[in-house]
């Protein structure tokens, strides 16, 4: 048998025990009760939930599984963009490690798994090699960048802003309903049968663009709330111009383009940041109403339940938006894991604040279902000769309370096809032949670090001395990485010690 991960733009149901998928030899498992696992992984989610922090957030459902499990408050994605974090996470290799930065790839030419729908999965979600049933496609799923937005005279759009009546929309419903409803079905069929512990991977489409749901989410969310919610409307005078991101899918949309907004900095008026801010988080409702539907149907006494995003996403933090940069609010996610082994009333509800990457999430699963431990990486070492291996680490003995004074880092990077935010190539989204920049982030306790070199995509090496942007941030007192200190004298000493921990971080 195979192990069964999904990348999460749909649901993808697999019928399989737990194991690994990175090749064709299962592990047996070990002699005790087996537990069923589901991993649940919403789309640009950043830690928008009320039960971490977020007083503007209505989520009654995630908030009350918070409340019945543990949750970190430090966790990141290794790269902020859809296929590359998923790339990344399922195969517990980091994007450097798998080669694999754009929606371009198939990512088994590299190595050897599954993933983001289209050519990074072959077209096929993997499916038969990493999955044991076929993925569940929502029949509106193909309706998702189609103009399915009604106007104020009723002329269907292609808009960013996407509130909908669903007797309006095709089939009256919508992806993330219809696979929430799949879901819920498998597992009612699931309960009355004899078959072995199943892997459930579901994905929710939702809060990524466009900002379609219900409309009447929107009621929970006055825009009066929004206004003043960063005080960025430019972008910081001492941020490097490669950290910028110029937003263009959001620019590509109808009810954007239409306001002539300049590029590639801004400013976007007050009103439509407003709008931005309370669709996203209208959205983020919307889904959190969907995951309790789903979310009474799991038996929590006999199944591992894991809720995770991609990575997070920009609501006008340093004048930015959506994705695409190595800011915090761009790579830290939600992570919440409930397991029979931690049961209430003890070791629930706990926050856990040492840091963890996406790419801990294997092994750490591994260790939850009691399987074999899964052997680290061995660098320089192809990846078709060490297919079962991780480049992350367990939280296992975090999640038992174990190793919470030791000193954890994360590192993220973003590709860039040059110095200045483009259009054409698509700074946002370059593909691999156009990368000629990588901006390598290292996020300690208390410091994150970012540097801007030389890389070269035909052969995937960086010149480490060749450097097109720097930046520091202190998390003692810049918790919104506005100021960058890394051109102050005084921090020239951390500066240094930041670099040499990054550049061999990233290269031993």
């Amino acid at each position: 048998m195979k192990i069964s991960y999904k990348l999460v733009q749909k649901v993808c149901i697999a019928l399989a025990a737990f194991i690994s998928l990175y090749s064709s030899r299962a592990f047996k498992f070990e002699k005790g009760k087996r537990s069923n696992v589901v991993l649940i992984v919403f789309d640009d989610l950043r830690p928008t939930l009320g039960r971490m922090g977020d007083h503007l957030a209505f989520t009654p459902n995630l908030d009350a599984f918070i409340s019945r499990s543990n949750y970190f408050t430090r966790a990141y994605s290794q790269q902020a963009l859809c296929a590359p974090s998923r790339n990344s996470f399922l195969t517990s290799r980091r994007p450097d490690t798998l080669h694999l930065y754009d929606f371009h790839s198939y990512w088994r030419t590299f190595v050897g798994k599954v993933f983001h729908p289209g050519v990074s999965s072959n077209y096929n979600d993997d499916y038969p090699y990493s999955w044991s049933a076929s993925s569940y496609h929502p029949s509106s799923e193909i309706y998702m960048n189609t103009p399915v937005c009604p106007d104020a005279h009723g002329v269907l759009k292609n808009n960013l802003l996407c509130p909908v009546h669903l007797r309006t929309q095709p089939s009256q419903t919508l992806p993330d309903i219809q696979s929430t409803g799949e879901a819920i079905r498998f597992i009612k069929s699931y309960r009355n049968s004899t078959a072995n512990p199943f892997f459930l991977a579901l994905g929710f489409h939702k809060p990524h663009i466009n900002f379609r749901f219900p409309v009447h989410y929107m009621k929970r969310f006055p825009l009066e709330n929004f206004y003043n919610y960063t005080p960025d409307t430019v972008r910081p005078n001492a941020m490097p111009k490669v950290a910028w991101n110029p937003y263009n899918d959001i620019r590509s949309r109808d009810d954007f383009c239409n306001l002539n907004i300049s590029f590639p900095y801004g400013p976007i008026p007050a009103l439509l940041r407003a709008q931005i801010r309370q669709a996203y988080y209208a959205s983020v409702s919307y889904v959190d109403d969907l995951f309790g539907k789903f979310i009474k149907h799991v038996d929590s006494e006999n199944t591992i339940i894991v809720v995770t995003s991609d990575h997070g996403w920009s609501l006008g933090e340093h004048a930015e938006w959506a994705k695409y940069s190595n800011f915090e609010v761009a790579v830290r996610v939600p992570l919440i894991v409930q397991s029979p082994e931690f049961r209430a009333p003890y070791n629930v509800g706990k926050s856990i604040k040492n840091i963890i990457e996406l790419v801990d999430l294997f092994p750490s699963l591994a260790d939850l279902a009691h399987l074999p431990r899964v052997p680290k990486c061995i660098r320089n070492v192809p990846m078709f000769k060490q297919l079962l291996c991780t480049e992350g680490k367990s939280f296992y003995k975090l999640l038992q309370g174990n190793d919470t004074k030791k000193d954890y880092i994360a590192l993220s990077q973003y590709p860039r096809p040059g110095v200045l935010p483009t259009k054409h190539p698509n700074s946002d989204k370059p593909k691999l032949r156009n990368i000629k920049i990588m901006g390598y982030s290292l996020r300690t306790n208390y410091y994150r670090y970012t540097i801007w070199v030389r890389f070269h995509p035909n052969n995937f090496s960086r010149d480490w001395s060749t450097v097109y942007g720097e930046e520091m941030y202190s998390h003692r007192h810049d918790v919104g990485e506005e100021i960058n200190l890394v051109n102050l004298p005084q921090f020239n000493k951390v500066r240094g010690r930041l670099k040499h921990k990054l550049i061999a971080a990233f290269t031993n």
